[in-house]
């Protein structure tokens, strides 16, 4: 059963995931890893989900306020072996239910062209393409996605 917790930033399963995720990520983004790492600061991330199997944490996600109406969903990540199992699906509908609870009306996100699975996965998720927002607007490795609550 996946049991989800929602903590913050100093949590220290997420700090274990998300260093997990930025090695992972340095292989993926290749030389534009440096550039993506100075966006993920996660000290200021205040909404975090952590996704636990049998009291062993397994994946993780969160949010930050981008605009009045819109959260960034940011440290998306399913440790390899438990991806499959649905528990990125329930980290994510979990993030859109607590940004809803706080009154926003949209989920906005970046992901890198290079990371296959976290496209087909946004997708499979109702995000749909957008012009891509702030730092990200003249990066052409980056697609930024959207969804309306």
């Amino acid at each position: 059963m996946i049991k989800l917790v929602r903590t913050s930033s100093d949590n220290n399963d997420f700090v274990n995931l998300v260093t997990l995720l930025n090695n992972y990520l340095k292989v993926v983004d290749g030389d534009d890893h440096e550039f993506y790492d100075q966006y993920n600061n996660i000290d200021v991330l205040k909404n975090v989900i952590v996704a636990y199997i049998d009291n062993t944490p397994v994946g993780c996600g969160a949010f930050k306020k981008y605009t009045e109406n819109e959260v960034e969903i940011k440290r998306m990540f399913t440790l390899p072996e438990t991806r499959g199992q649905g528990v990125a699906s329930k980290i994510l509908k979990a993030l859109e239910n607590w940004s809803k609870e706080l009154n926003f009306e949209a989920c906005i996100l970046e992901t890198g062209k290079r990371q296959i699975e976290a496209i087909q996965f946004y997708k499979k998720n109702a995000y749909t393409l957008t012009p891509n927002y702030g730092q990200y607007k003249d990066v052409v490795n980056s697609l930024c996605f959207k969804k309306m609550l």
